[in-house]
């Protein structure tokens, strides 16, 4: 029905990040057939590799030298990606490594293989990808990740991802103590979606303390499920806003979190949708063609806007 435009290297390892349900493990089993597949989200391997890293030489020991080895969900042992390095160096392997959150790596203050790997990232699919299949009133409604092509009910698998994120992203990792109070988080943050954040509205609303607010953030953009846009300051030369903009990664997954009452304005929610898509395409089109680019956004106090800006940083 559709096909990923992702542009990857041939002969060199790589990482590849994006959300959850993005079509990672699907990508890379379609495109790399042969190659050796380690899933970290087995119990038993991660088990293994975890108590023992140094064991990931046993497993490819029998890896002819020209075919791939994968490692599903990198994150969940960053402390793997010295032995990673080690073995490019030693044998030449040539790795993809794939993720879901870069929180860990980060943590652990991984370099991410000192340059002997590229980073690439997977968006939900773009409209170019779905070509024919692309219908402007579905996408604002359901949004682009590829479950919600195939499922019978979208709206609940939508709502059924955003659950089993948490539980499984933010409960099991131990990310944040204070569930219910991430979960009013979220709602309050949805009200801000494709808008100007102001972080000291959202914990208000939301009855969590400033500081805790900021960490929340932060842990979404770790987890790759949002994404704060600054203002594009460089040669604007009337006063700007200060406040990035603030958006969920995907149409449907807003939609999932944001919750709607009788005085809610279809109009509004709409309006921010079709924003949101607009920024996932152009997000999307940028990862898929690895393009060093960046977002910003540029408002006056006038309230005089560009909603995107991408612009080069070299």
């Amino acid at each position: 029905m559709f096909i990923r435009q992702i542009i990857f290297p041939i002969n060199k390892s790589f990482f590849l990040f994006g959300p959850r349900g993005t079509g990672k493990t699907t990508w890379v089993r379609h495109h790399f057939p042969n190659a050796l597949y380690l899933d970290l989200l087995e119990s038993e391997l991660n088990n293994e590799l975890l108590l023992n890293p140094q064991r990931l030489e046993g497993y490819i020991s029998g890896t002819h030298a020209d075919h791939w080895i994968i490692i599903d969900e990198i994150q969940r042992i960053p402390s793997l990606l010295h032995e990673v390095h080690r073995l490019i160096e030693k044998q030449k392997a040539r790795f993809v490594l794939t993720g879901s959150s870069a929180r860990k790596l980060r943590a652990k203050g991984v370099n991410l293989l000192a340059g002997r790997a590229l980073t690439l990232s997977m968006s939900p699919i773009t409209a170019s990808e779905l070509g024919k299949d692309f219908h402007l009133e579905k996408s604002i409604q359901s949004g682009h990740l590829p479950s919600v092509f195939i499922d019978d009910d979208p709206k609940a698998y939508l709502q059924s991802y955003v659950h089993t994120y948490l539980d499984e992203e933010v409960r099991q990792e131990g990310l944040t103590r204070n569930m219910s109070a991430f979960i009013r988080f979220l709602e309050a943050a949805s009200f801000s979606q494709a808008s100007v954040l102001n972080i000291s509205e959202v914990a208000r609303e939301c009855s969590v303390e400033r500081k805790v607010v900021e960490g929340y953030f932060i842990i979404l953009e770790d987890l790759l499920i949002a994404r704060r846009i600054p203002v594009f300051t460089k040669k604007a030369k009337r006063q700007l806003i200060a406040h990035p903009k603030f958006f969920f990664f995907d149409v449907g997954v807003y939609r999932a979190i944001r919750p709607t009452g009788p005085l809610d304005r279809p109009e509004e929610i709409d309006g921010s949708a079709l924003e949101t898509l607009v920024f996932q395409e152009l997000q999307g089109t940028l990862h898929n063609l690895n393009l060093d680019y960046q977002i910003y956004y540029w408002r006056t106090f006038n309230q005089v806007e560009v909603g995107v800006v991408p612009t080069s940083e070299f």
